[in-house]
């Protein structure tokens, strides 16, 4: 807590608990930010938030008199970032950051960094927020500025030196971590995705390379080399430029690898000396997932010979590549891939390590953009013995509408059309036999199906088991 006057050069000494930025949050001792929301302006909502209890006002244009302190400021969105840090103690300034930006692999290659580094950091991003053994869901990848300070604060106070985040383009196209200096930035790589928000490929590349721009002096900027954008991203790069890849100049070379149905043996470079590392992630995409965690770990002065004990511990990341323990006769797979180019390395991995069938559940988010349906239909077809389609946060787009666009890039007819996801979930189910995999793509584990404006309760998850469990 601090007093408001603490907090701006106005003669009033009450306390303030926290920050929000949505009215309907708001509770007695909040101060309010009017931030200029994507459809909302958060000044038409003011007197809710003084109902609610707010004890002050943060403003961008005049709003009348309020029995509440109101501060006036030119820029409110500006302004929640410059209120959040200076209200919460400016937690950047004592963890280490580390970000993480690319199309497909932030989540994977974060929690693989949160695993390797153990209690002492935390991590935050689309499987939620996690310190300590403890977890929390939260609804956007990279939430916005009131709770994310929040957050880092929450982090700090438990004892996390270091914070693995996932940093999206849209947080940074909504100007949500501008004021943040990453300690290591790492850019996994880039494909189409997103461009309902960024119109265009050149604008999505380069809210992307804002993470690495925003890298401090003396800190790492980590970049694929095999990206297509690498060049792009090592001119915007600031601090010690380092890579991963296949190349001989790369800081962390991947010499060689072997993919196994259990496990995949890869042997680095680095410093002229090679190490063999035993992964239990599996699949070359994660090859390259672990090559950036790695390269990350040893920039922060751990050493290879460390990094590979811990490597050989890894868990299974909820929600990528993650394999259903409670059932034995055939294998069932929950992952995130949402793109053409995820569904492709997945798919491909799959059919590599195959024994039988492969059944595939699948959709396309609503409210995105259309152009990638198609691509993406026919990665499935294509790649799989059948396909089951059906929603995927359909938003206010029809879901027959969005599974037509999938199935457009294709004349295969290997496909069922089952729009309620929990019966096409159950369908591929009760269609896999001995030694077939199921993959259940999209939605990882998401704990929500966005219909119309709202979030209602869902989770592949939940379904899986609750089929076994009837």
């Amino acid at each position: 807590m601090k007093k408001l006057s603490e907090l701006y050069n106005i003669d009033d000494d009450r306390l303030i608990k926290g920050i929000k930025i949505n009215s309907k949050e708001v509770e007695n001792g909040d101060i309010f930010v009017c931030t200029m929301g994507v459809t909302a302006d958060r000044h038409d909502f003011i007197d809710e938030a003084i109902k609610n209890g707010a004890s002050a006002i943060v403003v961008s244009r005049d709003v009348g008199k309020k029995n509440v302190p109101v501060i006036k400021v030119d820029n409110t969105n500006l302004e929640l970032r410059k209120l959040s840090a200076k209200f919460y103690d400016y937690p950047c300034d004592k963890a280490c950051i580390i970000g993480v930006t690319g199309t497909n692999g932030k989540t994977t290659v974060a929690e693989i960094i949160f695993q390797l580094l153990g209690d002492a950091c935390a991590y935050i991003g689309t499987n939620g927020k996690k310190y300590k053994g403890k977890k929390e869901s939260i609804r956007n990848t990279c939430p916005d500025v009131d709770r994310l300070y929040m957050y880092f604060r929450e982090f700090v106070d438990a004892g996390c030196n270091t914070i693995c985040m996932e940093a999206s383009s849209e947080a940074f196209y909504r100007h949500r971590l501008d004021d943040i200096r990453y300690d290591i930035g790492i850019v996994t790589n880039i494909t189409e995705d997103h461009l309902n928000i960024h119109k265009t490929l050149e604008n999505y590349v380069d809210c992307k390379c804002q993470l690495v721009r925003q890298v401090k002096d003396d800190g790492y900027s980590i970049l694929n080399s095999s990206d297509k954008y690498f060049d792009k991203f090592k001119k915007e790069a600031n601090g010690n430029i380092v890579s991963y890849g296949y190349k001989d100049s790369d800081t962390l070379k991947i010499e060689d690898y072997t993919l196994k149905r259990d496990k995949t043996i890869i042997n680095f470079k680095y410093n002229n000396k090679t190490y063999e590392v035993i992964s239990p992630l599996l699949g070359s995409f994660n090859v390259d997932n672990l090559a950036s965690a790695i390269l990350a770990l040893l920039c922060k002065g751990i050493s290879f010979d460390e990094i590979i004990k811990r490597v050989s511990n890894i868990k299974q990341i909820e929600g990528r590549m993650e394999i259903m323990p409670f059932v034995s006769k055939y294998t069932v797979i929950l992952d995130y891939a949402h793109t053409t180019d995820a569904l492709d390395n997945i798919l491909s991995f799959l059919d590599m390590v195959k024994e039988s069938r492969i059944i595939t559940v699948t959709g396309s988010a609503g409210g995105r953009e259309t152009t990638k349906r198609p691509g993406m239909g026919k990665v499935v077809l294509e790649k799989s013995d059948y396909v089951i389609f059906t929603m995927d946060d359909p938003r206010y787009e029809d879901p027959n509408k969005i599974i037509d666009d999938l199935v457009s890039g294709s004349d295969k007819t290997n496909y069922f059309r089952i729009v309620d996801r929990k019966k096409a979930i159950y369908k591929a189910l009760d269609m896999a036999e001995d030694n077939d995999i199921v993959l259940i793509a999209g939605k990882g584990r998401d704990d929500y199906m966005a219909i119309d404006d709202k979030y209602l309760p869902y989770c592949d998850y939940d379904v899986i088991k609750s089929y076994y469990e009837q």
